[in-house]
């Protein structure tokens, strides 16, 4: 199972009245485990940052400047999403910029049900209690100390891990990492096969160890099954 923790940074709260996304980042999961695998954009608004969104994500309008418009970034972030579901912390106001954008360029908008909202999962855990994503780091005890400024990639990642906490623990099923992040690229469940280890792992025998042990199979004669093998 691919699912994607996403996480943007916009210039407001509204995309009606003009805001626009500034940057993305987003986490690749399979089977509940971080494959590696990782989205990440900042994206040119078209428009100034007004102070207070500045002070949150710390996205200025110089650095902004020479990033692509998202018309330029659209295609390739929808590609690395695919039908995989959206694990967001207030996924209605992500989609609902995710959606603007998309609809600005009269592209496909991105259905709701497609998204996991972990604040809500969080309330309903925890009612009454801050279900912010610092609230829940303290929590889970999950550093977040990187946090100084709100970042779409480092926060996408924190959240990977409130997320895999707030269904049970880190690594429910059990699963184990795949060894290259390149398979799994647009690769569904069904399709991926394990592949042999690129660099075969060093022996754990010592040379002393391997001495010993074919003097003592010496000692056994001919008929030894070890020399047989």
């Amino acid at each position: 199972m691919r699912e994607i923790v996403l996480d943007t940074e916009t210039t407001g709260f509204d995309p009606e009245s003009g805001d626009r996304i500034v940057e993305i980042g987003a986490v690749e999961l399979f089977n509940h485990v971080p494959t590696g695998n990782t989205y990440h954009q900042y994206i040119n608004p078209e428009r100034s940052m007004p102070q207070e969104a500045f002070e949150v994500h710390g996205l200025g309008d110089d650095f902004l400047r020479d990033k692509p418009v998202f018309s330029q970034i659209a295609q390739a972030f929808v590609d690395f999403v695919g039908d995989a579901k959206m694990v967001i912390h207030n996924a209605s106001f992500d989609m609902k910029f995710i959606n603007a954008e998309l609809g600005w360029l009269n592209m496909p908008k991105m259905p709701m049900d497609q998204a996991i909202d972990t604040l809500m999962i969080a309330r309903k855990k925890f009612p009454g209690s801050p279900a912010s994503l610092d609230a829940l780091c303290r929590r889970f005890n999950i550093d977040n100390s990187a946090r100084t400024l709100h970042g779409a990639l480092l926060d996408s990642e924190i959240l990977a891990e409130v997320y895999l906490e707030l269904i049970g623990g880190r690594q429910p099923d059990f699963g184990l990492a795949h060894a290259s992040t390149q398979m799994m690229v647009g690769a569904s469940g069904a399709d991926w096969r394990p592949t042999p280890r690129p660099t075969p792992l060093p022996s754990r025998i010592s040379e002393k160890e391997a001495a010993a042990h074919a003097e003592f199979v010496d000692k056994m004669g001919d008929g030894a099954l070890w020399k047989k093998l």
